[in-house]
């Protein structure tokens, strides 16, 4: 009766692989998805949006598996053509599960034509214990082209109790505008990722962190209205703008905490509310 567990070693458990490709354009006067691509579990979806406060479109990204674990694989790539606007989100947070060796994969290219405006506003990415999870964002656009993102980090279901202990985490990020290098950063986390995250200099105790850069001709003009705001939210953050890009960090041992103030921080870029499928 050993078979059994011998077959199950020699068998590999199935992997998932998700793509979702998407071109974006104006056409009688509104915006629209003129090319849209989806395979595996990945899918994509316009809700009926308010044309007087929304972008002209709004597309939301689906994950109809729930999640993924160690072996997955998204591919997304997304791009605005001249004088489009869409916005992009997440029908809701993505978790990313254990691993008992294999990484997971996330892979997110965006494209932004002259005078284009994307924004890239996916929910919360939840990571389990023992995560092992590759994640790039490679964004190439215009210098009048407008670009707003956000990614949000929690470590752990902290309602139920539980946190990411150990793992393995890189994130990596590169934004070229006119095909110049303008941002790049790499996030790397590895082993007792608990213990990086207390450390006074690093976390502070965090169990959450987002990013949120905001790319655009008028981008430092916002960082006074950024900056006001603080005061009043919820987690320790920071904003700085330079060269057309305003960069806003924040971290807090709450999630709710953390989203509260990514909203407050978006709503003042954007001008409006966030998409309704956050709120």
């Amino acid at each position: 009766m050993t078979l059994l567990p011998q077959l199950q070693d020699a068998i590999p458990p199935n992997r998932a692989e998700g793509v979702l490709r998407a071109r974006f354009a104006r056409h009688g006067g509104r915006t629209r998805a003129m090319t849209c691509h989806e395979a595996g579990g990945l899918r994509l979806r316009f809700p009926k949006v308010d044309q007087a406060h929304e972008p002209d479109c709004e597309a939301v990204c689906i994950n109809t598996g729930g999640g993924m674990v160690g072996g997955d694989r998204a591919r997304l790539s997304f791009g605005c053509d001249p004088g489009a606007a869409v916005s992009l989100t997440t029908q809701s947070a993505e978790k990313i599960y254990r691993s008992t060796g294999a990484l997971t994969k996330v892979e997110v290219s965006l494209d932004v034509a002259s005078q284009g405006c994307l924004e890239w506003l996916p929910q919360e990415t939840i990571l389990f214990d023992q995560v092992r999870l590759s994640r790039t964002l490679d964004i190439a656009m215009r210098a009048d082209a407008s670009l707003l993102m956000v990614e949000m980090l929690v470590f752990g279901r902290l309602a139920m109790g539980e946190t990411v202990r150990s793992g393995e985490l890189h994130d990596r990020w590169r934004i070229r505008r006119d095909g110049r290098l303008l941002f790049a950063e790499d996030l790397r986390l590895a082993g007792d990722i608990a213990s990086t995250l207390d450390r006074p200099a690093l976390g502070g105790g965090a169990r959450a962190l987002a990013t949120l850069l905001f790319v655009a001709p008028q981008a430092e003009s916002m960082l006074d209205p950024v900056r006001a705001a603080l005061a009043g939210t919820e987690a320790e953050s920071g904003a700085s703008a330079w060269n057309g890009l305003l960069s806003f960090r924040a971290l807090s041992p709450s999630p709710e905490r953390l989203r509260r103030t990514i909203v407050t921080v978006l709503e003042i870029l954007r001008g409006r509310a966030v998409p309704r499928v956050w709120q």
